[in-house]
């Protein structure tokens, strides 16, 4: 059972680590906008959500208070239509590496957020873990801004994944509110199914629909980043953090970085640098020490679910 989360887990989280190369791949290939390509994500990904609300609905849970629909409404839009919509511009920017380690800053917010809205103590590991994972980052992004340097948008798109790893932290910690009084699958699928809405809101807003073309191209990279780099292992790590707990998943999920950097360096041929070998190792070293038992202190209703995604 224990390893049987772990593996659920590991293979999660580097499915999810493919995202960014997806993204990046499509931009390249199919030439499309980052709102228009987030939009075609959570078109493919909303039957999958839409099946969830309704599994759920039918195993006869509690109805949803309003304030309860509000909840998780407004945590999707926040997690998965913010900060999408962040990730997706700023990887117009930056590498995918960079975009990885920057995003990886989540739970260190998330402990900030903890102790600054929660008014939970930050533990000596905690500190340790903060100095280690802001290290790492400083001295891998002056490794690729030296790489980098004539990209005129590094700065906005580096500020851009700042705010995607704030806006998810935010949704990562109410997350851990409202999961125990809503239950995991069906706050997943309330969530993205939220954040659906306000992603074609915003994209029929700004685009036509006749900028939907739906080329085989178009279909690969829509149907790639909705299932295989969203549904799967969001249900994966899900499944994974049931069993063996959010700490212990938070170590795991440390692959994540590794996974993109080495994927960006195989099929966006990246470069890859010193600067960005220590600072991933920091960074790395850093999430698992606030994963770590101990490191997170949990309320009771997050120990009872074991998820935060």
């Amino acid at each position: 059972m224990r390893w049987t989360g772990v593996l659920l887990v590991f293979f999660g989280a580097v499915m999810f680590s493919t995202k960014a190369i997806l993204v990046k791949l499509a931009f390249r290939e199919v030439q499309m906008d980052a709102v228009t390509l987030l939009a075609l994500r959570m078109l493919f990904s909303m039957p999958f959500f839409l099946g969830a609300a309704f599994w759920s609905k039918q195993q006869g849970e509690n109805k949803l208070t309003t304030r309860q629909w509000t909840a998780v409404a407004v945590l999707g839009l926040l997690g998965y239509y913010l900060s999408s919509l962040f990730d997706f511009v700023g990887l117009q920017y930056i590498s995918a590496g960079l975009e990885r380690l920057i995003l990886f800053l989540y739970p260190s917010f998330v402990a900030l957020i903890n102790f600054i809205w929660l008014k939970q103590v930050l533990s000596k590991r905690q500190r340790w873990a903060l100095l280690l994972t802001y290290t790492g980052l400083a001295i891998a992004y002056l490794g690729e801004f030296q790489v980098d340097q004539q990209n005129p948008n590094f700065l906005l798109g580096s500020f851009l994944i700042f705010l995607c790893s704030i806006t998810y932290a935010f949704y990562i910690a109410g997350s851990g509110k409202m999961i125990p009084q809503v239950g995991v699958t069906r706050f997943t699928a309330y969530a993205m199914l939220a954040s659906t809405f306000g992603v074609w809101v915003h994209f029929l807003l700004t685009h036509s629909v006749n900028a939907l073309q739906f080329s085989p191209a178009v279909w690969r990279y829509g149907i790639l980043l909705a299932v295989f780099a969203t549904v799967i292992p969001a249900f994966m790590i899900a499944a994974g953090m049931k069993r063996i707990g959010s700490n212990n998943a938070a170590i795991v999920s440390s692959i994540g970085p590794v996974s993109t950097i080495v994927q960006a360096y195989f099929f966006l041929g990246e470069k890859m640098h010193a600067g960005q070998f220590i600072g991933t190792v920091l960074v790395v070293a850093g999430v698992i020490l606030i994963g770590w038992k101990g490191g997170v202190r949990l309320t009771k209703g997050e120990i009872r679910q074991d998820s935060r995604l």
